[in-house]
């Protein structure tokens, strides 16, 4: 009987190999997720598309499936950088396991954030004492483009990056409505008001319904977290404290549903004021 020769390792499979491949594949891995506080880390279509298409963006990187890039050119969205294609788990490998990325990722800087006493002196701007959920913000950014807001106001402390989740729960309006992030907010409002802002904090517990407070423009909304609500100093630094007009045996909202309900009586009731009516 013939005595059996060892059998070799096949190749790539000794501990040294396996080992290096994973510490390969760590650092790839530590490589795909950006730098939050230099890099605003986009994805999905609308989201990515707007971001595109806004010239004050300074992009890094844009990775795109085959369908996703071939989307883009058929709607004639001009590509200030080369798209790398890749497949879908290239993009996903990036993102949270939850992530709709729609085959799109980009990487850009943050857009800047300018001076409060620069928020034009017009229409709606919303205000917000620090409000943490990212979906909340990023749907309340959605509401504000859709009312046409002037600007949003938040702290640097306590509020979400607009990146991530936010930005795609905003559907691209980060790139419509400026973003003011302030140190602090009483101050904020008080440069608001010097500039001829009317401040409505919004509190379920106020007397007054924003349906019957008296409005003027400019007009700043003044929003606080669920639960919390606003700070007592936001309270006292407002022209006025107003609650939604609720019906119902529910006397509160989702902020940012509030949001939207507010902006909706407030631009209906700055229009109707404008037209003499």
């Amino acid at each position: 009987m013939r005595d059996r020769k060892p059998s070799r390792p096949k190749p790539g499979t000794t501990r040294e190999q396996i080992a290096r491949r994973e510490r390969a594949e760590r650092a790839r891995r530590d490589t795909l997720k950006p730098d939050s506080d230099e890099v605003a880390a986009l994805y999905g279509w609308h989201t990515v598309k707007a971001a595109l298409q806004n010239p004050a963006r300074h992009f890094r990187k844009l990775l795109a499936t085959d369908n996703a890039a071939r989307r883009l050119a058929e709607e004639g969205v001009t590509l200030p950088l080369t798209p790398e294609i890749v497949r879908p788990h290239a993009i996903d490998e990036r993102l949270p396991p939850d992530a709709v990325h729609q085959g799109l990722y980009l990487e850009a800087d943050h857009l800047p954030s300018p001076p409060i006493e620069t928020v034009p002196s017009t229409g709606i701007v919303l205000v917000l004492d620090q409000i943490t959920d990212p979906h909340n913000v990023g749907a309340i950014f959605r509401s504000a483009a859709a009312f046409a807001a002037t600007a949003i106001v938040t702290t640097q402390r306590h509020s979400p990056e607009s990146t991530g989740v936010l930005a795609k729960a905003a559907s691209g309006a980060i790139e419509f409505v400026p973003l003011y992030a302030v140190q602090n907010l009483a101050r904020a409002l008080h440069a608001l008001k010097a500039n001829g802002f009317l401040t409505i904090g919004l509190d379920s517990e106020a007397s007054e319904t924003l349906d019957g407070v008296p409005l003027s423009a400019p007009l700043a909304l003044v929003l606080g977290a669920e639960g919390k609500g606003l700070r007592q100093l936001t309270k006292e630094t407002c022209d006025h404290l107003a609650r939604l007009d609720l019906p119902g045996s529910i006397r509160s909202l989702n902020v940012s549903n509030a949001a939207a309900l507010a902006l909706h009586v407030a631009h209906s009731r700055l229009k109707a004021l404008a037209s003499g009516r």
